[in-house]
């Protein structure tokens, strides 16, 4: 039996959060997660819209209408108001009626008005059907990073300052020399009660570790915002990263989690922070396009792609280890900006000390669930994981490693960081402190090209990235 990412990714993150029941969406081909029985509207007039029509349209069955109602904030800097339009205890852990009815039944209002008025409150997460690309694999003490780290001198005015939003750090990172400009919170809990190392915990530290890596001259402040198993509901969100940018807008925001939506829309929760960030001439957010496989577009990567945001965001395919074609796992289409590697990097993961042991959430597959013809990361390295496990009629082993330093790890959300570096490099060779004018200049430069299911797309390589080739199946 083939292991079901998505499902098995639903289960934990709703383990994560045992205080949020959750729903899969749409209604009949599930591809996200979402908060069950409430919907987001803007704060103002558009949500007394959204509650007063709702109502009104709920008042055919009698005591529904009594369960709307907006739910109010001490602090809710999002912008937008969390509406409750239903009893989230109904229904099974999967489908979510009240929302469905209540997003219909705005169809009307919101073709009046000319303007989206209300959305899900979806689940935004380092973990779409993946986790990312693949779980991460220990690799022998004397194996080098991948890219390689770059030898230059620091400056400290000159620094180029990126705020990555993630998982935290673990507590003993500074372990490696070259994150010694890293910054920020560290995780509250790596291990769990066994001892074995919770997953995600060196997500952010990996990150980091890449930017640190590849960008020499930068300050590197990490949050830990997604710290529920990579997830976070995207009001929550859009609160957490206004008061990431409290102290000051950095240069480049560093962004590897997202969600598709079902529509070709923007993320209602994050759209007050996305505005605001737009009017901050001197701010560039690089978001990861995701893990799906799929032309969807996944936000906030998306916002690359609408005219009034594309100075100020980049979205960020992965390419597979030998960087001349589109990784398996990889989401694409024109609402991608540019491709950097993303398969099997080499990384800080776990501090260089004492061994930890990790337990393998998801097993890998028989061939590419995506279809692809080379070994790639859902087939190798062969696994057995404790969520697929659950499902599988033939019980087997589940696998345990022990990590003491360096991964490799595969997924776009490790293709982010590095086109995060790439744009601080050159802002740093080049003297220029406008991070969205360097993109521009550095893509306009870029002669690298890769192709991605079919097209010839822009691809951003390390100068200090090694390659490395793949090996093609043969053919069934």
């Amino acid at each position: 039996m083939a292991p079901d990412r998505f499902r098995e990714q639903f289960d934990q993150i709703q383990r994560a959060m045992p205080d949020i029941p959750l729903a899969a969406g749409p209604d009949d081909a599930p591809e996200f997660l979402y908060e069950k029985g409430y919907v987001l509207a803007r704060d103002g007039e558009d949500a007394r819209l959204v509650v007063d029509a709702v109502i009104d349209r709920f008042r055919e069955i009698p005591g529904r209408e009594q369960l709307v109602r907006r739910i109010e904030s001490e602090d809710d800097r999002s912008g937008v108001s969390r509406i409750q339009v239903g009893d989230p205890a109904e229904g099974d852990g999967w489908s979510d009626r009240n929302v469905s009815d209540a997003l219909r039944a705005l169809r009307d209002l919101e073709h009046r008005a000319g303007r989206r008025l209300v959305s899900r409150n979806h689940m935004v997460s380092i973990a779409v059907n993946c986790c990312p690309g693949d779980e991460p694999v220990p690799v022998p003490p004397m194996l080098p990073p991948n890219p390689g780290v770059v030898q230059g001198a620091y400056s400290e005015d000159g620094a180029v300052s990126v705020l990555v939003v993630d998982t935290g750090l673990v507590h003993d990172y500074e372990t490696y020399g070259w994150e010694e400009r890293v910054r920020g919170d560290l995780r509250e809990v790596e291990i769990d009660q066994k001892g074995v190392l919770r997953q995600y915990v060196g997500h952010g530290t990996f990150i980091a570790g890449l930017i640190a890596a590849v960008a020499p001259n930068t300050t590197i402040r990490v949050r830990n915002t997604l710290r529920n198993a990579g997830a976070i509901r995207e009001h929550e969100l859009g609160k957490k990263l206004f008061e990431a940018v409290d102290g000051g807008w950095p240069d480049i925001i560093s962004l590897s989690a997202g969600t598709p939506n079902g529509c070709p829309r923007t993320l209602k929760g994050l759209e007050p922070f996305m505005e605001a960030l737009r009017a901050q001439p001197r701010t560039l957010l690089v978001a990861a396009a995701g893990n799906n496989a799929s032309a969807s577009p996944f936000w906030p990567a998306a916002y690359a792609a609408l005219p009034e945001y594309e100075d100020a965001v980049v979205s960020v395919g992965a390419l597979r280890s030998d960087g001349e074609f589109g990784a398996c796992f990889s989401n694409y289409g024109p609402w991608v900006t540019v491709y950097a590697p993303g398969e099997r990097l080499t990384g800080s993961f776990t501090g260089m000390g004492d061994p930890v042991p990790y337990k393998y959430q998801h097993s890998t597959f028989d061939r590419c669930r995506y279809g692809f013809s080379y070994t790639c990361t859902c087939q190798s390295p062969e696994h057995v994981g404790e969520l697929s496990e659950e499902r599988s009629p033939t019980p087997a082993p589940v696998e345990t490693v022990l990590f003491d330093g360096l991964a490799q790890w595969s997924g776009t959300s490790f293709a982010t960081p590095l086109a995060a570096a790439m744009i601080a490099s050159y802002m740093t060779a080049n003297k220029e402190t406008d991070p969205r004018l360097a993109a521009r200049e550095l893509f306009a430069a870029n002669t690298g090209r890769a192709e991605v299911r079919g097209a010839c797309v822009p691809a951003l390589r390390p100068p200090t990235w090694s390659p490395t080739p793949v090996v093609k199946l043969p053919r069934s």
